[in-house]
């Protein structure tokens, strides 16, 4: 899918200084590896509204929403399956590799970075709010799931990705998603086989219902404000 190879090549342009270079290759073998389903998301809730819409309008704010879920994943594998625990323990397992451990911590700070680019592409756009509560919606509900075991939880991050992903896209033409549109991408993104693939989603009838959501009047007063790096 055009769309998915844009959004990834957005994202890795967003990335390309950090360094250094070994720290800068895990970096983008993340995104390497990821679904772009969010940042394509974007792209098609912006071209929902106005189908003319070129990618480079959307680019960075497809490659932020993109680049906040790609950390907040990575950090919840981490929390789902922490290679630490026992490392220090007494009479912990002798056969624990310390490079396990060592790679997590690579990832921890991989993750970081990923989400501070993503919010730095984000933070003066209309999506900048929808990305903090996105961020700290998934750390309350990791918390709980710590605490009470709720792996229903684990594809809230998802929904809310989603939801922010239609707010990047449309407020890049001018045009706020209504309720019913967050409503049904989060529904989108809840499902039994984790992240669905962009060739999965972005069927016709997908298009269309997003198209038709878009159609709803706008809010009075939300204009487009420009990306971090517009002048």
């Amino acid at each position: 899918m055009e769309e998915a190879s844009q959004v990834r090549r957005a994202a890795r342009e967003a990335v390309r200084d950090v360094g250094p270079e070994r720290f800068g290759d895990a970096v983008g073998a993340v995104l390497d590896e990821g679904s772009m389903t969010p940042g394509v998301l974007a792209v098609a809730c912006a071209r929902a509204a106005d189908e003319s819409v070129a990618f480079d309008t959307v680019a960075e704010r497809a490659a932020g929403t993109q680049l906040i879920y790609e950390g907040l994943r990575l950090t919840r594998a981490l929390a789902t399956d922490p290679p630490w625990e026992g490392a220090t323990d007494e009479g912990a397992d002798t056969t624990f590799d310390p490079d396990v451990e060592t790679g997590a911590n690579v990832d921890v700070l991989v993750a970081d970075v990923l989400v501070a680019r993503g919010f730095h592409l984000l933070a003066r756009t209309e999506a900048a709010g929808t990305a903090v509560e996105t961020v700290r919606s998934f750390g309350r509900d990791q918390t709980r799931r710590r605490s009470a075991a709720e792996t229903a939880l684990d594809t809230s991050l998802e929904a809310d990705v989603f939801e922010l992903a239609a707010v990047a896209g449309t407020t890049a033409v001018g045009a706020p998603p209504s309720t019913e549109c967050r409503e049904f991408v989060a529904a989108l993104a809840r499902t039994d086989d984790g992240l669905p693939t962009p060739e999965t989603v972005f069927g016709a009838s997908v298009r269309e219902s997003l198209r038709a959501f878009s159609a709803a009047p706008a809010v009075s007063g939300e204009g487009v404000r420009p990306s971090a790096t517009d002048s």
